[in-house]
């Protein structure tokens, strides 16, 4: 599913015309990603936890070339889903 996608189907179930719904997805996503960078985690009841995790430099290694590299440690975002949604997706089989 697509951002545009969503943003229609928000905008069909609550009658908003397509603009406005676009700028409270918009919105939505801009703070989800300013909490992260600032704070590192959101939880969302019934839906899930978002967190920030930083990974440790290590090794890597080109699987063409097999020469070695040099990879940074960096801040990767991690999901974990809440009981509630994982039960609705078990379900939708």
């Amino acid at each position: 599913m697509t951002k545009k996608e969503i943003i229609e189907i928000v905008s069909e179930r609550t009658q908003l015309k397509k603009n406005h719904t676009k700028a409270i997805v918009e919105c939505v996503f801009d703070v989800f990603i300013e909490t992260l960078a600032r704070e590192g985690r959101i939880e969302i009841r019934n839906f899930g936890v978002f967190k920030v995790k930083r990974t440790p430099a290590r090794i890597g290694r080109n699987p063409v070339t097999k020469e070695s590299a040099d990879v940074p440690s960096r801040n990767i975002v991690q999901f974990k889903a809440g009981k509630f949604m994982k039960e609705r997706v078990a379900k939708a089989e």
